[in-house]
């Protein structure tokens, strides 16, 4: 190089001499331009200060002075300082191997193993024999997780030198590296990426610059739902390497599993920029696209109040990949809303119990399957989803519906005197009356004094429940109290061991006469006992 730059300010300044060398015709008239010229501008021609060395022992002579140079930052470990004099030694003085040696060494400690493993191999290229080259050389190979080539380096140290200890522990190394590379690959394999995350790691204590360990890794932490772990390992890679296609993919497949789809698709459409034939972005990218779309359309269905076609695209969208699990947890409380329009109740709760097992913290799916248990009367399941939704978001709004589910489980508790009449709770007097009038009759115990004691037992005692409902319902402020979950005992609004069946069916039906028209008649004398009564239809 000091011989190139010698040659160079010689051949500049032969030329300036010829261009100011002035020919014999016009000697004067050029000496006059010329200090003209001189006298209006400044010339200055560069000039090599420093001293040129052709001499090849000086320049070894030189080499070796930065070698010292270098090898004193290193012990201080000011490694950027020795590599700039390393690299002075390997330019004044390329076909030594040592050169490449040390500074390969120092570009180990800047963690640049790859251009130490380029040094390396330049210096056992040089000196077959040099094994510090081939010791590093390897450990450069390890460190990047190439163990078959970091063994055959240590084995040709191991051919040079039979007992040493570094190259011993680092092919154990090199060896260990290949066994947890296979144990990974057959964890990928059987999808136990916790396993696959295990070996990396331990890996990647032996291999600490290797991408592709790296990337395995996060690619597992997202399928496990380790999001921020999996971006923090890709977005390391992305700083030293904006191109790298894998850490690209890793970055949208994280979005992609936390439902920014779009977001996703544009990592996967760079990724597949910098790799076009890469099969795992490619295939994301589909899958991305065709989830999004096909939600979409359910989603579209659902607002245009078409259910049965969101309840079939939202399941259709379910198949496209089962290991989405933030959008597979929402597909599925989407079909169960659908399902609950469609009376599908039983089905709605499947879903919302599908829901909550992908994804635990999903607040609306406890509240959809909440409201499910509601509408099917399982009071007790859904105090228990809207205890969990209030423990997590204390609301107003969700501790109005978890007292209120408390309520109608309270309520459920008790006899449904509803129910007992076989009419809604928003049924009117009317209704209520003509009820009564229906179940009185049904299971009046003469009606059925022909059957065995049991069913007489039976009957009796739902005639009795029939009354009790009638007498609670018929009266407005009972009734009030009743729907807003009071217990009328407690209250002594009512107290059932007072209670007679009989009175309320004859005052209902007018005494001894035929009333109403409904065409029986009935008798209770002195000697017939309780609940003794003779009627018959028309």
């Amino acid at each position: 190089m000091s011989n190139c730059l010698f040659f160079n300010t010689f051949l500049c300044k032969s030329l300036v001499a010829a261009m100011i060398r002035p020919s014999r015709k016009h000697k004067n008239t050029w000496s006059c331009t010329l200090s003209e010229k001189m006298a209006a501008v400044d010339i200055d021609v560069p000039v090599d200060t420093e001293p040129q060395i052709r001499n090849p022992e000086d320049l070894e002579r030189q080499a070796e002075g930065f070698k010292e140079q270098g090898n004193a930052f290193y012990i201080q470990k000011e490694y950027s300082e020795a590599f700039n004099y390393y690299t002075k030694a390997i330019d004044a003085c390329p076909k030594n191997a040592s050169y490449y040696g040390n500074r390969a060494a120092t570009l180990m400690m800047l963690f640049r193993f790859r251009e130490a493993l380029e040094d390396s191999q330049q210096a056992v290229r040089l000196d077959d024999c040099f094994m510090k080259g081939h010791l590093r050389e390897g450990k450069c190979h390890l460190s990047l997780g190439n163990a078959m080539a970091a063994s055959r380096c240590f084995q040709k140290v191991l051919e040079l030198e039979p007992t040493n200890r570094e190259a011993l522990q680092e092919n154990k190394n090199a060896t260990t590296l290949l066994e947890f590379e296979r144990m990974a690959e057959f964890g990928f394999e059987k999808r136990d990426f916790r396993k696959v995350v295990f070996c990396m790691d331990r890996a990647l204590g032996v291999a600490s610059a290797c991408h592709r360990f790296k990337i395995l890794k996060a690619e597992c932490l997202a399928l496990l739902g380790r999001y921020p772990e999996a971006q923090s390992v890709a977005s390391d890679i992305l700083r030293l390497d904006s191109t790298n296609a894998d850490a690209l993919y890793v970055r949208g497949l994280c979005l992609y599993y936390e439902d920014c789809i779009d977001k996703a698709v544009q990592f996967f459409v760079q990724a597949l920029r910098m790799a076009p034939d890469h099969e795992k972005a490619r295939l994301a990218c589909r899958n991305a696209k065709a989830l999004k779309a096909k939600k979409d359309e359910g989603n579209q269905a659902f607002k245009n109040n078409n259910y049965e076609a969101a309840y079939q695209l939202y399941t259709e969208a379910l198949m496209i990949d089962p290991n989405n699990i933030k959008t597979n947890a929402k597909l599925y409380c989407n079909r169960a809303t659908a399902g609950a329009k469609l009376k599908k109740l039983n089905q709605a709760i499947e879903d919302c119990s599908s829901a909550i097992k992908l994804d635990d913290t999903y607040i609306k799916a406890y509240l959809r399957r909440a409201q499910c248990y509601m509408n099917t009367e399982q009071y007790e399941e859904a105090v228990r989803d809207y205890e969990k939704v209030y423990q997590t978001e204390k609301t107003s709004d969700h501790k109005h519906l978890l007292k209120n589910a408390q309520l109608e489980l309270k309520k459920s508790k008790r006899k449904d005197y509803y129910k007992v009449l076989g009419v809604g709770k928003n049924a009117t007097e009317d209704e209520i009356k003509k009820a009564y009038r229906k179940r009185a009759l049904m299971h009046h115990p003469d009606r059925h004094s022909a059957a065995t004691p049991e069913v007489q037992k039976e009957e009796e005692k739902k005639f009795k429940e029939v009354g009790e409902a009638f007498t609670v319902l018929s009266d407005p402020k009972k009734k009030v109290r009743y729907d807003s979950g009071h217990d009328l005992d407690d209250d002594g609004c009512f107290d059932g061991r007072d209670f007679d069946a009989n009175n309320i069916f004859r005052a209902f039906f007018g005494g001894h006469g035929g009333g109403g028209g409904g065409g029986y008649n009935f008798d209770s004398s002195p000697d017939s006992g309780p609940g003794n009564f003779f009627f018959q239809f028309g």
